[in-house]
């Protein structure tokens, strides 16, 4: 997959494409209907995908809390297994966002980009202001000659299957709920860091892993699946997984700190990507390191027993 991060320099073999266009947060199932919808439509284009970086919602409220689902590496790595040749992560600016639908439509996609048809979700809004909708894309597709195909919004049980309906079975401590929405467990992706090693002291050594910028599921005890994405210890893992701000230690920056089982070596740097299977139980606070252990020790038979049926 080729990553194009400007629309005014594209080099010609990556015009042409068949591309949806959206932020792809999470990369859901009606992301990925709309990614299907695209690869029909183009025949032999190269399949595409227009995103943007910093998702808007950042651009527009910098100080608002986390919320998204994936960061651009973690899109990016799923984008590329559904089989996206073309991924236009483009800069979202003062420039860009002060586009008018016209001007989007025939700046970015026509000119700019040269896509030859485009997939769009019927919410779809676009433009300065976000005036432009779904009908007005398809009228300047018939005016500039790129083709626009609208697609119908994806249902997953009784209930839109979106963004937001994914945050809240995160938030509710459901990564089930999340991943049936999703087409794929929700994970986090990112390299290893630094920790204070109180679980290399406890017996149980982990791996801690910034969540800085995401939302955040809710706070507690998860079994996961762990890929070890480079270098030596390669592979695909089990482990058991703390979110949250370890309050028997005092006042901390949340993070993910994941035990995995069965394993031996340094990871410090290494990226990795964990799926939250199953949410156990909510952080709590021990009155000593005895009880903490041994309810560490409990979580992971919980957690090996739940993995077991995957």
């Amino acid at each position: 997959m080729r990553i194009i991060r400007d629309y005014q320099y594209v080099d010609t073999k990556d015009r042409g494409a068949s591309a949806v266009i959206g932020n792809f947060d999470g990369v859901h199932l009606g992301h990925q209907s709309v990614i299907d919808l695209a690869r029909e439509a183009g025949g032999n284009a190269p399949l595409g995908i227009v995103t943007f970086e910093p998702h808007p919602r950042e651009f527009f409220a910098p100080d608002a809390p986390p919320f998204r689902l994936s960061s651009s590496e973690t899109r990016a790595h799923r984008l590329e297994k559904l089989g996206v040749e073309r991924l236009y992560e483009l800069p979202f600016n003062a420039t860009l966002s002060a586009l008018s639908p016209e001007e989007f439509a025939r700046d970015v996609i026509k000119d700019g980009l040269g896509l030859s048809h485009i997939v769009i979700g019927a919410d779809f809004c676009f433009g300065k202001g976000r005036v432009g909708t779904a009908e007005d894309l398809k009228k300047f597709g018939d005016e500039m000659g790129f083709g626009v195909s609208i697609a119908p919004l994806v249902k997953g049980g009784d209930q839109q299957v979106s963004s937001t309906a994914i945050r809240n079975a995160l938030s509710e401590g459901q990564p089930r709920d999340a991943a049936a929405m999703l087409g794929h467990w929700h994970r986090v992706d990112g390299p290893v860091i630094g920790g204070d090693q109180r679980g290399r002291d406890l017996g149980f050594p982990t791996a801690n892993m910034s969540i800085d910028g995401l939302h955040p599921p809710k706070f507690g005890v998860y079994a996961v699946l762990v890929d070890v994405l480079e270098g030596p210890h390669q592979g695909s893992y089990q482990g058991a997984a703390s979110v949250g701000v370890r309050p028997m230690f005092g006042v901390n920056k949340a993070n993910i700190e994941t035990f995995i089982f069965d394993f031996s070596g340094d990871l410090y740097g290494t990226e990795l990507s964990i799926a939250l299977v199953e949410f156990l139980r909510p952080e709590w606070k021990f009155d000593g390191l005895e009880e903490l252990i041994a309810q560490i020790d409990a979580d992971c038979a919980q957690c090996r027993t739940i993995l077991e049926d995957l």
